[in-house]
């Protein structure tokens, strides 16, 4: 735990989450649901492996991926994926950053998106040096994730909750409400350019319901805290806010990219786990608490051992 005024740090566990949330605090979720967005499979003309990560639908089983090998994949070439899985190569996507467009195709005439759930695996991230098998299909998911499988990773501070400690939380007297982040490839690429600004971020798709964004209104008008789990939780709130801090609904795309000396608007609270160098992820933090502050507590949790990344451990900054 990371006091930003006091500039000190504690050590507790996850379970003590709410000791630090009091009655009229809003805890905000982010519910996207992970897919099984990587496909391996083969391609038709010559038997040559190749390995799809599918990022987003552009139009109706039209897909952006990123591809291997992307540079012998021209439009026309066919990759089966399983039996009832195919799909077509239409060319590079419009934005010119090295991903592929492609058609998906169920010979059979079945749904595309219940076929790829099936066939596809779960796209862990690539410092987990394992195969990802069915059990990451349950454990990288938030227990609240809903709706639409459409991101490529987990939101992965809701990894640590249980629904015994959001009713616990809810049950005190807390708000907890969800919006939506899908979370896509951009959000771990590493920042490779000398000047912040340069960097460009890749667009992911939000949604923030009226209910949510009445709920964290009403927090901040009653002098509640806005509590966010995760940093996209965060890059959806402070996207959607005007300069006073109130929250609008609806949804659309975000490029957002948050870094010091950044304002935040809407959140006093952050839980969030510990990035990897160089990341997006580890910018917003650092606006968050102060990049000093940040580095300072990452050695300390290095020191005692703590887990970094995806699986890894939780901070929350007060």
């Amino acid at each position: 735990v990371l006091d930003r005024a006091a500039d000190t740090t504690a050590h507790r566990r996850f379970s003590d989450l709410p000791e630090y949330l009091a009655p009229g605090d809003c805890l905000v979720l982010n519910s996207t649901r992970v897919f099984s967005a990587r496909l391996l499979g083969t391609k038709d003309a010559t038997g040559a492996r190749v390995e799809l990560l599918l990022l987003r639908e552009a139009e109706p089983d039209i897909w952006a991926c990123l591809a291997q090998p992307a540079k012998k994949l021209r439009p026309g070439d066919r990759l089966t994926f399983a039996d009832d899985l195919t799909a077509e190569v239409i060319g590079p996507t419009p934005e010119d950053d090295g991903g592929r467009l492609i058609r998906l195709i169920v010979p059979t005439g079945g749904d595309v998106r219940a076929t790829v759930e099936r066939v596809g695996h779960t796209p862990l991230p690539p410092y987990i040096r394992r195969a990802a098998d069915e059990t990451d299909k349950a454990r990288y998911q938030t227990v609240y994730a809903d709706g639409t499988a459409a991101s490529v990773a987990a939101p992965t501070a809701g990894l640590h909750f249980t629904p015994e400690l959001l009713s616990k939380i809810e049950a005190s007297g807390v708000r907890v409400v969800t919006v939506t982040l899908h979370v896509g490839l951009g959000t771990f690429r590493p920042v490779e350019v000398d000047e912040l600004t340069d960097h460009k971020m890749s667009r992911e798709h939000y949604e923030i319901s009226p209910a949510a964004a009445d709920a964290v209104n009403r927090t901040r008008a009653s002098g509640g805290r806005v509590v966010a789990v995760g940093t996209t939780s965060v890059r959806c709130l402070e996207s959607n806010a005007d300069e006073s801090g109130v929250v609008r609904a609806g949804s659309g795309w975000t490029e957002a990219f948050f870094y010091p000396p950044y304002r935040f608007r809407v959140v006093d609270r952050l839980v969030t786990n510990f990035h990897m160098p160089e990341s997006t992820l580890v910018m917003l933090v650092s606006a968050f608490a102060g990049r000093e502050r940040v580095l300072a507590t990452y050695r300390e949790a290095i020191r005692l051992g703590y887990r970094f990344y995806s699986y890894g451990d939780a901070m929350l900054i007060v």
